[in-house]
């Protein structure tokens, strides 16, 4: 008798279980995929969307299926959101989706960088970021700024240029001052050298093999760290001279991650300082290859800039000052922010992002399936025509009223939101200040269209001849 009871309560449990797996999993499955093609097995629709204008890709889709639709690429299932609604919704919504990235650009940036967490680690990592970034620290850096912006400019005087590669300098240099402050500016050209091998590989094939680029760039990401180590110890033991005199002032980026009260390793700090250079190098000197190619473009609003910037100069004059800007000379640059928040419409260098479903999820009445890759297609958003009249066309005007909610994205939103986007603004009005007011440039060959590779690039990286001005 106590054996049946036995099998009996084991019998009922496990029907209970049972029954219960596949009521939910019946559930799940009553919920459809999101409309699209997943293209061939493995390969997806890899191809069509990487050999041709993403921008087609995407258009296509979304007039076939409309603002949700999945489809594979790169060996993962995607689904594809182009409503600022959802993109909002993915961008916010933490706790369902996730930043994700190849393991092979991991392990080049390192485990520990910002971008791969979440959490607490991640939470913490950001406050300090955004203390290093916020207005009331970068307005110190104004004049640094200004001496590079300076340097870069006059470098490449009279001379045939690649826009894109100088402007990499320029924003290299910055991110180094606003990382390192200017003590350890005697490593600056090892960490660049280094820096760009690492980053050449980036996009690479991850073979880890002897004369491929991947290779080449691990073996540069190792020589990196050692460079940070090399730096981290001498910061650590200036520190310790200045806590004895009670003169600690380091207001950098390194100062904050190293403060005692982080708790980081030197690991962490070093992955971590690698991870912003990253973030702050191509992008800004990709929107900045592309205002010169806009103000090139429309003589009009250069006009504006210029008059604009030359006014700041007349009024510095009456007043006596010192002609170097500072951070009150930005804020009057109304005009020239409303440029850049039209290239950063307009380029849209960044055409979407990834994220990760961490567990099944549905959004207006569809799944999205955990571990599929989820792209805000931030590009589509700021060229719809439903939320920007003639979205393709070039009008800084349009940013006299502010845009409506979430159709204007250049840097994320949520919690992995760019948080250095005040000190991109800030290099590029300071940039922009003393490019409009002291030289004239001329685009060499008409090549028009657009480079993807991974950012959204005039061809060639914009060539033009920089002439100062009579």
């Amino acid at each position: 008798m106590e054996l049946n009871t036995m099998f009996f309560f084991f019998t009922s449990f496990l029907f209970i279980v049972l029954f219960k797996s596949f009521f939910f999993h019946s559930k799940g499955r009553e919920l459809p995929l999101p409309p699209g093609s997943m293209g061939w097995p493995y390969i997806g629709e890899t191809f069509q969307m990487y050999t041709q204008d993403p921008n087609v890709f995407f258009a296509t889709k979304i007039k076939r299926y409309g603002s949700m639709f999945k489809s594979h690429i790169l060996g993962c299932p995607c689904v594809m959101i182009s409503s600022p609604k959802g993109a909002k919704f993915v961008l916010n919504k933490a706790e369902l989706f996730k930043p994700t990235f190849p393991c092979s650009k991991e392990r080049m940036l390192g485990k520990e960088a910002i971008f791969f967490h979440q959490g607490e680690y991640h939470a913490n990592l950001r406050r300090l970021v955004l203390r290093t970034f916020m207005p009331e620290t970068i307005k110190n850096i104004v004049p640094h700024i200004e001496s590079i912006a300076q340097t870069c400019l006059q470098s490449c005087q009279g001379k045939l240029i690649t826009t894109f590669l100088e402007m990499k300098t320029f924003t290299f240099n910055v991110a180094l001052v606003s990382i390192f402050g200017k003590d350890e500016i005697m490593y600056s050209e090892d960490l660049k050298q280094c820096y760009y091998t690492v980053e050449k590989g980036y996009n690479s094939m991850p073979i880890n093999l002897p004369g491929t680029l991947f290779h080449k760039a691990m073996k540069a990401r190792k020589k990196l760290s050692k460079i940070l180590s090399q730096i981290i110890s001498s910061r650590r033991r200036r520190i310790i001279m200045q806590m004895k005199q009670d003169s600690y002032s380091y207001n950098d980026l390194l100062g904050c991650l190293m403060n005692e009260k982080t708790r980081l390793n030197d690991e962490q700090i070093a992955d971590n300082i690698i991870g912003v250079i990253f973030a702050a190098h191509d992008t800004t000197a990709t929107v900045l290859t592309w205002i010169v190619k806009y103000l090139g473009e429309n003589p009009s609003v250069l006009q504006a800039v210029t008059e604009e910037q030359e006014s700041i100069v007349k009024e510095k004059e009456k007043r006596g000052e010192e002609m170097c800007l500072n951070w009150t000379d930005t804020k009057r640059m109304t005009l020239t922010l409303r440029v850049i928040q039209e290239t950063l419409r307009v380029a849209s260098i960044l055409s979407f992002t990834f994220r990760e479903a961490v567990k099944d999820v549905e959004y207006q009445g569809y799944l999205i399936p955990k571990g599929w890759k989820v792209l805000p297609l931030f590009r589509n958003i700021h060229h719809s025509s439903e939320f920007f009249k003639e979205a393709l066309k070039f009008d800084p005007s349009r940013f006299e009223v502010a845009p409506k909610a979430n159709t204007f994205m250049p840097f994320g939103d949520g919690i992995h939101a760019c948080p250095g986007n005040e000190l991109a603004k800030l290099e590029i009005l300071v940039l922009l200040h003393h490019l409009t007011t002291k030289y004239s440039w001329s685009v060499v060959g008409g090549d028009n269209g657009i480079q993807y590779g991974p950012f959204a690039l005039p061809p060639n990286g914009l060539p033009i001849t920089l002439n100062p001005k009579k």
